[in-house]
């Protein structure tokens, strides 16, 4: 009798949860409806999250789906005279919206469901905000970082969330399709979730369902993110992970790899008993990336250490040799930096690669050369009003080359140079490259593009600008750190110059301007704000920026640190 007491108890506390989760879900879709749309949220003369925070408390199992909206909407105003608002631009992108939650719910009653269709019909078209004071304000300083917060402040984070990817985020429609049931099960867990730090691993998750690169960095915000990620202990050497191994690339700490016996070159394909394939996997679900190459190209950033699978200060690998290719254990000792030695060695190592990355260029009498993240170099000491002349002088020269090569591996330090510049000197005057969808503020949730006439986003206006078309080779290098302006500023440079040959990996697959949505307890989701497609209506988001020639690094290749692209340029000119 006893065991039946016990199982009867379990059944009745997962209904419950159950039951309050679903509520909560139809909570959070009435209310991000409401703070997009209706003219008293959307126009800031009631502060949103004041209101989700006021009503969430009187949502129970109990509560029915119409009590819920009853709940929401009871202080709103409900009544709109007017026309409905109209909204039907050519080239709407519009394939976020759906309202089939409330308008084929069979639990929603006919009159809310009225309700809900006569505020959408009605909604706030206002593109400046008056803000009501809200109760979130000082919430970064009210919670401590290792306090759990209240339930009513995770249901809020948890709702923003939604509402950020339903009617913020233009490409949900890319994200997977279980997406929404996914979010369920996270809301499910962050309701009965006991710490912080389980709260920020249903966090990390939910923002890694975006699969956006733009969020890539949000679990720098954690507070407990060395925990999460098991990123406490760094590795005595540095590395580059591909699918199924992390190669070894140098000895950092090279008295610990003798120790180890562990050499430059052994690709490690197992880190206390979990393949690579399987911990990348696991990493997957914890961090937001466009494709797999650009997570794997983050992850293989020494400095992030994103890549372990445990807190051991000690771990054992299972390592193919470079040598004999035989598969051996190796126990490695890994440091926390408390040892000053081995920091002040690590930090030496970094800043000499940094410096050696950064001074790289291809230097070929036949070739001009220009660095995306090093434009700035170029232009030193040269006063404003001599700038034209100078930027005339420099692309003159570059065109009695036999090749132009931009290096977009990196974010532009000077955003003219191609826009406005490039644009100058060598454009057609009309550079139709791509298609930049904008908020559709008088339907947030869809997306209209900015007209080709309308100056400012694809080519400044220039009075009495000059054409110089370039007969030569054009080269354009490519990779994951190839992400949002200067994925914009590619397709421009493919655009100007049609006989490019794009080369490289991949890139990070989020163009576009980012979005910043303040969630509440100091959290804050950034991540791609605009849709951008090809002149043709190709997506550019997670598939990335076209390429002519995809390089695949071999594990010898990046041992000898060569640049396959360089190469294949080179040997172009010959």
């Amino acid at each position: 009798m006893r065991k039946i007491n016990i199982i009867f108890f379990l059944i009745l506390t997962y209904s419950f949860a159950y039951g309050q989760k679903d509520q909560y879900y139809l909570f959070f879709k009435t209310w991000n409806f409401l703070k997009y749309y209706h003219p008293d949220v959307a126009d800031g003369r009631m502060d949103a999250d004041s209101l989700f925070l006021a009503t969430v408390g009187e949502i129970t199992d109990q509560s029915d789906a119409n009590s819920v909206i009853a709940a929401l909407t009871k202080n709103l105003t409900n009544q709109f005279p007017g026309a409905s608002v109209t909204d039907d631009p050519k080239d709407l992108l519009s394939a976020n919206q759906n309202f089939n939650w409330y308008q084929k719910n069979k639990k929603i009653n006919a009159e809310n469901k009225v309700l809900l269709n006569s505020i959408y019909n009605h909604r706030s078209i206002t593109t400046s905000i008056k803000k009501a004071p809200s109760t979130t304000d000082k919430s970064k300083d009210q919670f401590s970082k290792e306090q759990n917060l209240p339930l009513p402040y995770r249901l809020l984070i948890m709702a923003k969330i939604q509402g950020s990817i339903d009617y913020l985020y233009p490409h949900k429609y890319l994200m997977p399709k279980d997406s929404d049931a996914y979010f369920t099960h996270l809301l499910d867990l962050a309701i009965n979730c006991t710490s912080r730090k389980d709260f920020e691993i249903i966090l990390a998750k939910a923002v890694a369902k975006m699969e956006d690169t733009h969020a890539f960095r949000f679990y720098d915000q954690l507070h407990y993110k060395n925990e999460i990620y098991h990123c406490l202990y760094y590795p005595p050497f540095d590395y580059v992970l591909f699918e199924d191994h992390l190669l070894v690339t140098h000895l950092i700490l090279p008295e610990i790899g003798a120790k180890s016996q562990i050499q430059v070159g052994d690709q490690i394909m197992e880190i206390n008993g979990k393949s690579i394939s399987e911990i990348i996997k696991e990493k997957q679900a914890l961090i937001s990336a466009s494709n797999m190459e650009t997570l794997l190209h983050m992850m293989s950033d020494y400095q992030r250490n994103l890549i372990w699978p445990d807190d051991l200060a000690q771990k054992n690998l299972k390592v193919k040799s470079n040598q004999d290719h035989t598969i051996r254990s190796l126990k490695v000792d890994f440091t926390d930096f408390r040892n000053k030695e081995d920091l002040a060695k690590v930090t030496a190592y970094i800043k000499e690669k940094i410096h050696t990355e950064t001074q790289y260029k291809i230097s070929h009498k036949d070739i001009a050369y220009f660095k995306i993240n090093d434009i700035f170099s170029i232009i030193d000491n040269i006063p404003d009003d001599q700038l034209d002349d100078q930027m005339d002088r420099i692309f003159k020269e570059a065109s009695s080359k036999k090749a132009i090569v931009f290096d977009m591996r990196g974010y532009p330090d000077w955003g003219g140079f191609v826009f406005h510049y490039i644009y100058k000197y060598f454009s057609p005057l009309e550079n139709h490259f791509g298609k930049y969808y904008e908020p559709n503020i008088k339907n947030k949730g869809t997306y209209i593009p900015i007209s080709y006439t309308q100056f400012g986003h694809y080519y400044p206006l220039i009075e009495n600008k000059t054409v110089h078309p370039y007969q030569g080779k054009v080269f354009i290098i490519v990779n994951p750190d190839t992400l949002s302006m200067s994925e914009w500023n590619t397709m421009n440079l493919q655009k100007v110059f049609p006989q490019a040959i794009t080369i490289g990996q991949k890139t990070a697959g989020a163009d576009g301007d980012t979005v910043t949505e303040p969630l509440a307890a100091g959290y804050n989701l950034v991540f791609t704000g605009n849709g951008i497609f090809y002149d043709d209506n190709t997506q550019t988001q997670k598939t990335g920026i076209r390429i002519n020639k995809l390089i695949r690094y071999s594990d010898e290749d990046i041992i000898q640190k060569r640049d396959l692209e360089a190469e294949k340029i080179l040997n172009s000119l010959k």
